[in-house]
């Protein structure tokens, strides 16, 4: 069958054939039931969250322990959480969407009236981002990326409009819109990873690469005019600090470039494995590192553990990565392969922007690296996200399945 082919007894228009989920799967002349597969390859993935769980748990203890065992609690929590999303089938997850797109988009909007108590909406760093919830907050754009990956994989695996020009837009229209109030609040970081995951989840749909490359192009042609007139004062000071910072200049070193600097001296110091808890505990307070905790934890991790801990801490996103893969590439189901997808790009990214400030590569974007740094928010909807890729891995589909993608 050839790459535009329709299956048999299915019309083809033009790229634009909707499909329903028998065809998407072919048909089968006895179906069977599918099963539970307690071996997949998402129980890497699980060990490699959990890994870096702890990891994080004992980088907040060198520097702030009462906050450590508080993201102990987080964890315990967050392993709950993926435990009951893994438990009912995706199917299940898959009809409640419509309910969490409307709950998503309005808790996006919530953030942003200005008249709503800073009581409810505690504003942090200038940017209304979070809910109060008695003792912890909520920060409603870690659903709304959890939500928006299952919905797109929704609409891709109904369609293969995206697979035109016309249809390769729209899904770049839909997409700027939790973009776009996610930057209002502002948070240019977690608005930053619905881009490279989009393009993931594309791709894997069967996406022309001709539109991906243009795309692309014109993302990077757009960036002079989103530095020019978008970005905020201080979001162009952080690129002029880190492009300082990578010639070597060191003008912006006790101002716009003072996180940048201090969190590469503390990678520095920790040479090749670490300097133990009680020397990184004190270098930490000398340098005075802004939310070394949370945002610049991986700096913490590389003084105590040294260049040997942080590439082990990238081996194991590797570890999650592939985990997640190799269940997106042994499903059938084109639902649950482009989750599965989207959850491990997601993550891979948010690694990549965060450890890349942390060394002084990116600029400072205000991003948390996930599973390890400090947070409620962000711990448990890393291990939700953990959890719906388990719930794909347990429940693959029938050996004799395929769907559009395998063309």
């Amino acid at each position: 069958m050839s790459a535009h082919a329709a299956p048999s007894g299915i019309p083809e228009r033009s790229g634009r054939t909707r499909w329903r989920a028998d065809q998407l799967h072919g048909e089968q002349a006895e179906p069977r039931a599918r099963t539970t597969l307690w071996w997949t390859p998402a129980w890497l993935s699980l060990g490699a969250g959990l890994f870096l769980s702890l990891v994080g748990v004992l980088a907040i203890s060198t520097t702030r322990p009462d906050h450590a065992l508080r993201q102990l609690a987080f964890l315990v929590i967050g392993m709950a959480a993926a435990a009951v999303v893994a438990l009912p089938h995706w199917k299940h997850i898959r009809r409640m969407l419509s309910v969490l797109l409307v709950v998503s988009a309005c808790l996006l909007v919530f953030v942003l009236i200005p008249w709503v108590p800073e009581s409810i909406v505690r504003p942090r760093n200038g940017a209304r981002a979070w809910i109060a919830l008695g003792p912890v907050d909520f920060q409603p754009s870690e659903l709304a990326k959890t939500v928006y990956i299952l919905a797109l994989a929704a609409w891709l695996s109904s369609t293969r409009i995206h697979q035109t020009l016309r249809g390769f837009v729209a899904v770049i229209g839909v997409t700027l819109v939790p973009i776009a109030l996610i930057l209002l609040e502002p948070d240019l970081g977690s608005a930053l990873l619905f881009l490279p995951t989009t393009a993931a989840m594309l791709i894997v749909a069967g996406a022309k690469k001709r539109h991906v490359i243009l795309s692309i192009a014109l993302g990077l042609a757009f960036v002079p005019i989103a530095y020019g007139f978008l970005l905020k004062n201080y979001q162009r000071a952080r690129i002029d600090a880190i492009l300082a910072q990578i010639a070597g200049d060191t003008r912006f070193e006790k101002s716009e470039g003072f996180q940048g600097w201090r969190a590469m001296r503390l990678v520095g110091s920790g040479g090749v494995f670490g300097v133990g808890e009680e020397h990184a505990r004190a270098l930490v307070v000398f340098n005075a590192l802004p939310e070394e905790h949370n945002d610049m934890i991986f700096a913490v991790v590389c003084c105590r553990w040294g260049v040997a801990g942080g590439f082990a801490v990238w081996i194991a996103y590797g570890v999650f990565v592939l985990g997640g893969v190799l269940t997106a590439a042994i499903h059938r189901d084109p639902f649950a392969k482009l989750s599965a997808v989207g959850i491990v790009a997601i993550a891979f990214s948010q690694m990549t922007i965060n450890t890349g400030m942390t060394i002084g590569l990116l600029p400072i974007t205000g991003i948390t690296l996930p599973f390890v740094s400090y947070g409620g928010s962000s711990l448990v909807a890393s291990w939700i996200n953990l959890g719906l890729l388990m719930n794909i891995g347990l429940r693959k589909a029938k050996l004799g399945d395929r769907s559009y993608l395998d063309e």
